[in-house]
Formats: C-alpha cells, sequence, structure tokens
C-alpha cells in the first residue's frame, strides 16, 4: 500500500508554569512522546486513548497548528516540520482537519456561504460565481439544503454545524483529512449518520483519514487499523477485526472492557476490568513503562525499563515487557 503520512519519534513538549500563581517555575508537559506510525493511501486509521493521552495533539501537530518538539512527519514525501509558512500553506490544501467541537470551530459572524468558501478565497481559487456554485455543491454533498449558504451558524443544530465543517473541509478537494472526535459531541442518532457519510464521501472521492476518538465501537466500524495511545506514547497497532478479537496490551483491553455489547445477555456476563488511580501527569509521567501504575499485571522491571514496540506477527505491535 503506499504510504502516503509517516510521522516518525514524533515529540510535542509544553512549557507549563508549575509554581503556584506566584512562583514561576516552568516545565515540559509531554503531550506526546515519541509516537510512530504510518497512514497507506485510501486507508482510515482509528488513533484512540483516554482524554489527555494526546491525539488530538497528534492531529493538531500534523496540520501545523503545533510545531514538533523533535521528530519528523512526512506527508507525499515531503517533510512538513522543515517546510517554509509558503511550503506548508500550500500542503494544507491537500491536508484538511475537522475539528472537534462543531459549536466552537464556525465563526459566528460569518454565514455558511464565507465559512465554506473561505479556504477558496485565500487560494483566489476560480471566480466570484464559480465559488458560490462550488459552496452550493458541497452543501448539497453533506445533506444540507444549498440555500442554507446565507445562514449564519448559530441557526443549525450540532450535526448540521458538524456537516457544515465537514464541506469546508472538502473545500480544497485534499487527500488526506484528520478527523478529531468529529462525532462525540453529537446525538448518538446524528452519529451514524455522520460516520455513514465521512465513509460515502471516502469512496466518492479516494479520502485517507486519520480518525481520532474515544468511542472504540465507532472506531471499529469505521477504521481499517487501529493505534492506542496511552500518555503521549503508543502501546498498540493492529488490524481493526483483529485488534478488538486479540488485544494483547492491559490497557487495550481495559478499554475495550468498557464497550458497552447491545445483547443484555452477554453484557451481563463480561467482567468489566477497571484501571485503579487516575491518568497520571504528562509533566510528571512514571518511569519505565508509562502503564505500570494502573496495570493488573505491573512487576518491578516495568519501572526500570520502558518496553519497546514489538511486532507480534502480522503487523501487531504492542509495547509490553509480558506480552509473548
Amino acid at each position: 500500500m503506499d504510504t502516503i503520512l509517516k510521522v516518525e519519534h514524533l515529540k510535542k513538549y509544553f512549557a507549563v508554569n508549575v509554581g503556584g500563581p506566584f512562583t514561576r517555575q516552568m516545565a515540559s508537559l509531554k503531550a506526546v512522546d515519541d509516537v510512530s506510525f504510518d497512514v497507506g493511501r485510501g486507508e482510515t486509521v482509528g488513533l484512540v486513548g483516554e482524554t489527555g493521552c494526546g491525539k488530538t495533539t497528534v492531529g493538531r501537530t500534523i496540520v501545523g497548528l503545533y510545531k514538533p518538539t523533535a521528530g519528523a512527519i512526512t506527508y507525499c514525501d515531503q517533510n512538513l516540520c522543515v517546510l517554509t509558512n509558503e511550503a506548508m500553506r500550500k500542503v494544507r490544501s491537500k491536508l484538511q482537519m475537522i475539528f472537534q467541537d462543531p459549536y466552537a470551530s464556525l465563526n459566528p459572524r460569518m454565514t455558511v456561504g464565507n465559512i465554506i468558501g473561505e479556504p477558496m478565497d485565500i487560494f483566489s481559487i476560480g471566480t466570484l460565481a464559480e465559488r458560490r456554485e462550488r459552496v452550493q455543491e458541497l452543501l448539497r454533498t453533506v445533506g444540507l439544503n444549498p440555500e442554507h449558504a446565507n445562514r449564519f451558524p448559530h441557526e443549525f443544530s450540532g450535526g448540521q454545524r458538524q456537516r457544515i465543517g465537514i464541506a469546508r473541509a472538502l473545500a480544497m478537494n485534499p487527500e488526506f483529512i484528520i478527523a478529531d472526535e468529529p462525532i462525540s459531541a453529537l446525538d448518538v442518532s446524528i452519529q451514524a449518520q455522520i460516520v455513514n457519510m465521512l465513509e460515502d464521501l471516502q469512496q466518492n472521492l479516494g479520502l485517507t483519514y486519520l480518525f481520532i476518538a474515544h468511542d472504540l465501537a465507532m472506531v471499529k466500524h469505521i477504521s481499517d487499523r487501529v493505534i492506542v495511545l496511552y500518555l503521549g506514547k503508543v502501546v498498540e497497532v493492529d488490524e481493526s477485526k483483529d485488534i478488538y478479537r486479540h488485544p494483547l496490551h492491559p490497557y487495550t483491553k481495559a478499554l475495550l472492557s468498557a464497550v458497552p455489547i447491545p445483547d443484555p445477555r452477554i453484557e451481563m456476563q463480561r467482567q468489566r476490568i477497571v484501571l485503579k488511580g487516575d491518568l497520571p501527569s504528562p509533566v510528571n509521567p512514571p518511569s519505565g513503562c508509562h502503564f505500570r501504575t494502573r496495570c493488573p499485571i505491573a512487576q518491578p522491571i516495568c519501572a526500570e525499563q520502558q518496553p519497546e514496540l514489538r511486532d507480534m506477527g502480522s503487523g501487531h505491535m504492542v509495547s509490553c515487557h509480558f506480552v509473548s
């Protein structure tokens, strides 16, 4: 499979004040700490994990909203980390992002037509009439009425606003879209509609997705492969169908045990794996394996050595000392 995106040893640290309101003492918050993966053209890769594990930071760093602390991001044989602002601006026409919050990601002072047409205005694509026609076409593509172009975001529901955000992402005919939890703020019935629409768009337009989410049931439905993050590190990677059938990492097993099953008889017989304690601070992560403070099978070696991400066969990658 042709690789469209390759992330190598990506790190993103933020400087934070840990000294309190009256003392300035700076420390590094390790939001993303040595993450590597690749995405094939036409593929959908799911990026999952708890809130605070670094999923969104990975996505925002790829599109250039954050500057990486270290590592390389290669998109279509271009290292995005060394591009000038002008060169990165050209890449962004093919590399777009759908944001999580449909209420905060749309300018309330702009009409829907101006929001969707803004990327074409920035890149001076076509005449004014052609842009208007393109906006109407995009609205139809995402299931909205072209007459809605003259309305403002506050006149729409959450699902409709997310459709507007998707239309804006499609305006420049991108190849790669990072969907940052695009359904987490929506009702369950609307979530299915949005996911089905994303799948249809992928088939019709040949898109590639990095689908960021914490809803593992939805990730299973839409993704070809799944990457599991914990505290800024990759702990498991595998094909979607296989990782749900045979998870190997204790953290992945705990996440999957929390996914409800529609059949009440099976649900009652399942044993839920409850992780003890809270997610450690990324400012001061545990030594060795970051997951060891909550892991049910942790041993002394886990505090001393960070486990490497090993291939357990058929591309199933796991970062754990005790998985064989």
